[in-house]
């Protein structure tokens, strides 16, 4: 049996229920301030960050830093402005 296929048919992106733990990935220039200053940034979003949601990787040439911090999330507005707020800093190269 086949299924016919309708091109016209939306298909809606997975929605993400909120509340809910959402990891946010912001990756950027090694230094010492990098990981305080997107700390602050988050934390004015989404409250204080508990160190053990707090992940740091950094590059083979200790060019680059990723800092993988979990939060919990209320809703779409919070993760817009909490994205674009990070995106201003200029140490910031991308935010996942």
């Amino acid at each position: 049996m086949s299924k016919e296929l309708h091109p016209n048919a939306e298909i809606d992106p997975p929605k993400i229920e909120f509340p809910c733990l959402y990891p946010i990935k912001i990756i950027g220039v090694a230094s010492i301030e990098f990981q305080a200053e997107v700390v602050a940034v988050v934390e004015r979003h989404a409250g204080k960050i508990s160190s053990d949601l707090i992940e740091l990787q950094v590059s083979k040439k200790n060019t680059y830093v990723s800092v993988r911090i979990t939060i919990a999330a209320t809703g779409v507005d919070q993760l817009q402005n909490l994205f674009d707020e990070l995106k201003t800093l200029e140490s910031v190269k991308m935010v996942l």
